[in-house]
Parts: structure tokens; C-alpha cells; sequence
């Protein structure tokens, strides 16, 4: 049966900025995933024997620091013209003409569809026509899908867009369109690209996939990553199976922790959710984020010293994956058991003293002048502190939420502190 390959968002050479700040990250390893990730798209191909592969925009992710990730893209394409595999893509917003500053011809069998008007590239020999545009500049306000011409008749219809479609959130609106306006046009398949978490927006007549990108790239993008691989025959749409291309895979791993009375407690639970995160995935690469959750008596003891926790954290994972798991970041969202509220209600001098640092931290706004120093300090901080790229946090003294879980934080220190004074440093 007849097949072809959708796939979109491939992000090369993704810079994945902020791996720096961490010691023992697997730069080179993550760095070079996206690139992995295209030659398994290409063994796929070759394995599959499809007839075709579509890319529906974001080859690369932005301009380029030299022609290393041009030639990397065209070397994958050669290998599919040596497989007589012809390959029709767009230009996406990342790879806008506006924003590529380099360019490379590419091999013969690789048509791209121009920037200026919707083009179409009919294969007589599979009776299957592609419609699409690439986009122009980076910014594209206007849905291009209406300038799309209607379906060629006697033959299987395929629309390859990079849009925002309806109901599709967490990116730019670039080329919004709607589910009613791409069924208006009569194809059979529209392979769409820019989001980056698979969806079907509809099953059939026509079937609208965004395939999702091929490699996840931060702590935002979790699930299983590649292309959607489709079956058709005699004009008509049989089947669409997502297959995995990632070599690295990003997994947030949370743990409950109210039941934990030791931080020993809380590295055992996070080696056991590790080490059966190890055994699903087996041989690739994970980067996880651990999340510690839940009312525990260990709150105070965790935030009293979180280098060590995370080094423990960092320690386990080691151990449990044979070096295929890489904690990226421990993320400490714990709340204090409830006898720490039992002894805020005392009539003692700890009572008072709780009730006081409490008390302080009350109020439901931060005094103005205050507000202002914080914002002139957070001014000055290092951009990698304050820069959220690529799904680190960063360090944000304007946003009220963050001030008020800083806040939080530093209170349950400060309290954690009284305890151990006022026990005898017990």
C-alpha cells in the first residue's frame, strides 16, 4: 500500500541555550538530538519504502551561526534522492525568507513551495497533488489557507501548512486558520506544522494532523516526538500511525513526598520513580525535571539545604539509569505538614514568633518602594538568570506569583530556622 512521511518542526541545530548552568548536562548529546532525530526520519523512510515526505515548515530555528546545519539538512535530503524519495516542504516562520541569512541549494529531488502565492506539485505517478505556501516573512498575520486552490479532481489532495489552526494553543498566532476553512478546499489530508504537541483536529474527510516536532527540545515538550507516517490508496485517505523519531526524551517526573518523615525518604522515592522511568524507556537519553509535591513534615528540612538534595537526586539518577538519565532540575513545591500550624496556634514563645514572621509576610501587597528596588535589582541581574529560554525558569522580581512563592519559600526557611533554634539546634 502507498505511504508518505509528515513530518514538521525539526528545529535544527536548536542552540538549547542554558545547558551551560548545569554541571553534568549532556550537552553534546542533546545537542545533536535533533539532528539524530532526521536520520531516523530518513531510515524510516527508507524502511517504509513511502513514496513521499512532507515537511510542513520550521527545518531550522532561525538564522544559522555557519553553513554546518544547511549542509547537515541537504546531506539527509541527497540520502533520500538516492532512495528515490521525493520530498516537498515549506518555510515556516523560523525559517522564514527573512529570516535565513544563508542559503544552500538543495538537492534535486526537494521541491519548495514559493513564498509569494500557494503553489502546487502534482506526482503523476502517485495521482496525488500538494497545495502549499511558504511563509515570507516571520510574522504572518493573514490565514493562507484561503488563498489555497480547490482539490485537483481523480486524485488524493494534500494541504501542507504552518499555522496556528483553532482551539491550538502555546505559540505565536501565525497563520491562523479554521477547522471549517481548510475543509472548504475539498483535499483529502492536510499536513499541517508550528505546533509542536501532536494533534488530530479531525479524523477524516479530510484528516487535519499536526504531526508535532521531531525531537523534543525542553521540559515543556514531554511526550514521545517524530512524524506521522500515512497510508492511502485509489484517491483516498486508509490510515495514520505516529511513529517516534527522538533520541532524547524529556519527562517530568513528580514526586508525592507527604508521606515522607526524612529527606533519606524523599532521595528513595525519587531512585524508585527514577529507575522505573529508566526501565519504560529503555536505551534513550532522558531528561528529567523531578518534581517533589505534597504536605510533608520534610518542607523545612528540604529547603534548608537544596544543593545537597539535588546533588542526592542527581546522585540516584546515576546510579538507577547507567548514565542514561539526566536530571535537568529539582523543583522543590512542597508545603509544610500541618504541625507546623499546630505550632504557630501555641501559646508559647515559639507560637509568638511564628505567628509574627507570619504575620509580616501577609499582607496582600508588597509596599511600592519596595516593588521598585526589586525591579531595579532584577535589572541588573545576569541575562542567564532572567532569561526563560528553551524552558529553564528563570529568575523574574517583576512577576507578583514568583515574588510571592519567593516569598513563601524564604518564610518556610525562616521558620524551619526558629524550630532548630528554639529545639537546640535539634
Amino acid at each position: 500500500m502507498p505511504k508518505f512521511i509528515h513530518a514538521a518542526d525539526l528545529h535544527l541545530d536548536s542552540p538549547l541555550r542554558g545547558l551551560s548552568r548545569y554541571d553534568g548536562a549532556p550537552e553534546d548529546e542533546l545537542r545533536l538530538a535533533t539532528r539524530e532525530a532526521l536520520k531516523n526520519l530518513v531510515r524510516l523512510a527508507e524502511d517504509e519504502k513511502v513514496d513521499f515526505v512532507l515537511i510542513a515548515g520550521d527545518v531550522y530555528d532561525g538564522d544559522w551561526k555557519d553553513y554546518n546545519t544547511g549542509l547537515f539538512f541537504a546531506s539527509q535530503m541527497s540520502r533520500l534522492r538516492a532512495l528515490n524519495i521525493p520530498v516537498v516542504m515549506i518555510k515556516g516562520n523560523h525559517d522564514a525568507e527573512s529570516q535565513i541569512t544563508k542559503n544552500l541549494t538543495l538537492p534535486e529531488n526537494v521541491t519548495l513551495l514559493s513564498h509569494k502565492k500557494p503553489e502546487s506539485k502534482v506526482f503523476e505517478q502517485f495521482n496525488v497533488a500538494i497545495h502549499g505556501q511558504s511563509f515570507e516573512t516571520r510574522v504572518v498575520t493573514e490565514d493562507l489557507s484561503v488563498r489555497y486552490p480547490r482539490a485537483f479532481s481523480g486524485g488524493l489532495n494534500i494541504g501542507l501548512l504552518h499555522t496556528l489552526a483553532e482551539g491550538q494553543e502555546g505559540h505565536d498566532c501565525y497563520a491562523p486558520c479554521t477547522i471549517d476553512g481548510l475543509c472548504s478546499k475539498g483535499y483529502d489530508y492536510w499536513a499541517l506544522g508550528h505546533v509542536h504537541t501532536r494533534a488530530i483536529l479531525r479524523d477524516a474527510d479530510p484528516l487535519i494532523v499536526f504531526p508535532g516536532n521531531i525531537q523534543g527540545r525542553h521540559a515543556r515538550e514531554t511526550e514521545g516526538k517524530g512524524c506521522t507516517i500515512v497510508s492511502y490508496d485509489n484517491g483516498k485517505i486508509i490510515d495514520a500511525q505516529h511513529r517516534d523519531l527522538h533520541v532524547a526524551r524529556w519527562i517530568v517526573a513528580p514526586i508525592d513526598a507527604s508521606d515522607a518523615t526524612h529527606v533519606a525518604d524523599v532521595i528513595v522515592l525519587t531512585k524508585t520513580a527514577l529507575r522505573d522511568i529508566a526501565s519504560k524507556y529503555g536505551d534513550k537519553l532522558i531528561a528529567a525535571r523531578v518534581e517533589i509535591r505534597g504536605a510533608t513534615r520534610t518542607h523545612s528540612e528540604l529547603l534548608s539545604d537544596p544543593e545537597y538534595i539535588v546533588s542526592e537526586i542527581r546522585a540516584g539518577a546515576t546510579d538507577v539509569g547507567n548514565g542514561q538519565i539526566w536530571v535537568e532540575k529539582v523543583k522543590l513545591v512542597t508545603t509544610a505538614h500541618r504541625d507546623v500550624a499546630e505550632m504557630i496556634n501555641e501559646s508559647s514563645a515559639l507560637g509568638t514568633m511564628l505567628r509574627s514572621i507570619m504575620n509580616s509576610a501577609a499582607s496582600n501587597a508588597l509596599d511600592p518602594s519596595v516593588l521598585e528596588e526589586l525591579a531595579a535589582l532584577h535589572d541588573k541581574l545576569p541575562s542567564e538568570l532572567t532569561d526563560p529560554l528553551d524552558g529553564f525558569d528563570a529568575v523574574d522580581l517583576k512577576d507578583p506569583a514568583k515574588l510571592e512563592a519567593l516569598i513563601n519559600d524564604a518564610r518556610s526557611l525562616l521558620i524551619s530556622k526558629v524550630k532548630s533554634a528554639y529545639n537546640g539546634g535539634v
